[in-house]
């Protein structure tokens, strides 16, 4: 009988172990089958924050070009400061752009001329913003208005030079953020005549000064901070924009467009270079207003 017993127990401690190990298994994979829903939902979460988080960037980043100082209050009485808006109800056209006060030196007229015949037109602006517009056949599309925006920076070298940036911000149909292009003019005030890439810099000197561009921006990287993802200039992507350029007494000041050296939501859009850096591919003339 006492036997009896013992084997009873026996069976009754195993189906008891067994019960639990199937109970455990049964838990196992009830939690094996959530576990895809779950990482399908953080993957979700992380996609829209860095989403939001390059939205954020992008604002700061066009927060801090527009707000970056120039020296237009301290050139009032010879600048005079232009503005010209178009608001329609399928666009807007807001420029702002510099003339130069001509009665202190009548050969500011060749700035203006080429600022009202040339630069700021308008006509061309909007016929290029209805031509886009008819080129989609999409009804959604035509809903969106067009945004074109226009503003500057100016500084004075030495007297002898005002040196102005353009700013273009254009906001397209259907884009979640407007994109930044820019155009860079220095006008001699003693000649009256725009200067280029090639009065300041030694001819054939755009590969040097693409090193040294290079130079400076993996100096950057390699700080971290706003220029992660950022990259190296291509010698094409420099030809292009080379008379994309500010000038200081110190420094000549470089601008890129958007994803040239560095993409819309980090980096900057511009990259300065100390003259004393420069010495290399400096033109060595007195007409040079950077010869020091």
């Amino acid at each position: 009988m006492k036997y009896i017993y013992i084997v009873i127990l026996t069976l009754l401690f195993t189906n008891c172990k067994s019960d639990k190990r199937e109970e455990n298994t049964n838990k196992i994979e009830g939690i094996k089958q959530i576990e895809p829903i779950t990482e399908d939902t953080i993957q979700i979460v992380d996609k829209d924050i860095k989403t939001l988080d390059k939205t954020i960037t992008i604002e700061l980043k066009q927060k801090k070009l527009i707000e970056k100082e120039d020296e237009r209050e301290d050139l009032q009485k010879l600048i005079i400061d232009k503005r010209y808006l178009i608001d329609k109800k399928d666009y807007t056209i807001n420029f702002r752009y510099p003339l130069l006060n001509e009665s202190m030196k009548p050969t500011n007229r060749n700035f203006n001329e080429f600022m009202n015949e040339y630069y700021v037109n308008v006509t061309k602006t909007e016929s290029d913003i209805l031509e886009s517009k008819l080129l989609c056949d999409s009804i959604e599309v035509s809903k969106f208005r067009e945004e074109r925006f226009i503003d500057y920076k100016i500084y004075n070298v030495n007297d002898q030079l005002v040196s102005v940036l353009f700013y273009k911000e254009n906001y397209y149909s259907g884009a979640m953020h407007p994109s930044f292009s820019f155009d860079g003019f220095n006008f001699d005030l003693n000649r009256g005549v725009f200067m280029t890439y090639e009065d300041f810099f030694n001819q054939g000197s755009e590969e040097d000064l693409v090193i040294i561009i290079n130079k400076k921006i993996n100096e950057q990287i390699g700080k971290g901070d706003l220029y992660y993802d950022c990259w190296e200039l291509s010698p094409n992507d420099f030809f292009e924009s080379k008379n994309n350029f500010v000038l200081n007494d110190t420094y000549v000041e470089f601008y890129f467009d958007d994803c040239v050296m560095c993409p819309s939501y980090t980096g900057t859009y511009s990259i300065e270079l100390p003259l004393v850096e420069l010495l290399s591919v400096l033109k060595k003339y007195d007409s040079n207003p950077l010869i020091f």
